[in-house]
């Protein structure tokens, strides 16, 4: 196994993940979290070890264009305002069945240069915390899109 130069190992994936779930039901309205909210845990590592995510999407399943905000937190019972922050969000396609990407942020782990890109790109979710979904609304809807990560438990 190849090591840095400091000796230390590569971060490892113990379990991969993927996980979806329905934004019908899960709504906050605006950026910032308010107190009524039915925000949904999509990964959830508190008391775990953390997460790498290299993938977040939403799949559209209606005509209607709906925001998706994520939020990471220390409570996995409740999107807290005191105990949690907003981290991005995106905005489902207006043709059904169709999947939009989260811009993820640059990442420290090495890639060799292929083509225009000279980074990786991951959401580092730590030990301790979870990454919440709710759509930028306050009404429950029918086609909600589905949203979901893929990555692996380090």
């Amino acid at each position: 196994m190849a090591t840095t130069s400091t000796n230390k190992q590569p971060l490892l994936v113990d379990r991969v993940l993927h996980e979806l779930v329905s934004t019908n039901l899960s709504f906050n309205q605006g950026l910032d979290v308010v107190g009524t909210n039915s925000a949904q845990i999509l990964i959830n590592c508190i008391g775990t070890d953390g997460a790498i995510i290299e993938y977040v999407y939403a799949l559209s399943r209606g005509t209607t264009p709906h925001t998706v905000n994520f939020y990471l937190s220390s409570n996995n019972d409740y999107l807290r305002p005191t105990e949690s922050f907003f981290i991005g969000s995106i905005t489902s396609s207006t043709t059904a069945k169709e999947v939009v990407a989260l811009d993820l942020p640059d990442c420290l782990t090495p890639v060799p240069r292929i083509g225009a890109n000279s980074k990786n790109t991951a959401l580092y979710i730590p030990s301790g915390k979870a990454l919440w979904v709710a759509r930028d609304d306050n009404v429950d809807v029918s086609d909600g899109p589905l949203v979901g990560a893929q990555g692996g438990y380090y």
